[in-house]
């Protein structure tokens, strides 16, 4: 019986110094997916502005904005939800947060020529630079897939171990902008608000309510 006690205090605390939920929402992928948020926080509890409201958006921006981008984009993504869901339990990263990116970076591929952006440089659904990475699989492939994945969960995780005092979130926005734009990117928390990062965590609140 006390093995049992220590045991569920252990657990609670490693929830605790996580910031964020108990260790077994954030690791059980069984649980509803509002529930299950992986090991980087709890996107539906942190402030963002959504989209910014420049001179080429001034009706389609703020949260709003990237809802409805993101709602755009939902019949394109939903056939690879049950994909992005396994990835995001292999790397601990919330699957409507990898949704998110993909709606941003390829509007779930709707917008790329056999896989590559209209540069040619860019490649897969979470859009990963060729001069950087070399990709590997098909472009919609889940290999493909859990490579990209696999970086985003590398660039937090770098965030984390040079600024061990940010919060959950600051580390999680540094991470994200890392991926878009490089570590070197990221130097303090005002560095992480950018459209990008914003209009990240809007879609992915709204993928989040749409079960992923």
């Amino acid at each position: 019986m006390l093995s049992s006690v220590v045991f569920l205090g252990l657990v609670a605390l490693i929830g605790t110094s996580r910031g964020s939920y108990p260790f077994t929402h954030m690791m059980n992928p069984h649980l509803h997916p509002r529930l299950y948020h992986g090991c980087y926080g709890d996107i539906m509890t942190m402030d963002t502005s959504g989209a910014s409201c420049g001179l080429d958006r001034l009706t389609h921006c703020g949260t709003r904005g990237s809802e409805m981008f993101a709602e755009m984009d939902l019949r394109a993504i939903k056939p690879y939800q049950t994909m992005i869901k396994e990835v995001g339990q292999k790397h601990c990263v919330d699957p409507a947060l990898i949704a998110a990116i993909i709606s941003r970076e390829s509007h779930g591929g709707a917008v790329l020529e056999n896989g590559w952006d209209h540069h040619g440089l860019k490649f897969g659904l979470m859009q990963l630079d060729q001069k950087i990475h070399h990709p590997v699989g098909a472009w919609d492939s889940k290999e493909h897939l859990l490579q990209a994945v696999g970086l985003l969960a590398e660039k937090i995780k770098t965030i984390q171990q040079r600024f061990p005092k940010w919060s959950v979130a600051q580390h999680l926005k540094g991470g994200l902008l890392a991926y878009k734009s490089g570590i070197d990117a990221v130097g303090n928390p005002v560095d992480t608000d950018t459209d990008f990062v914003d209009d990240l965590l809007a879609r992915a609140k709204f993928y989040k309510r749409h079960g992923f």
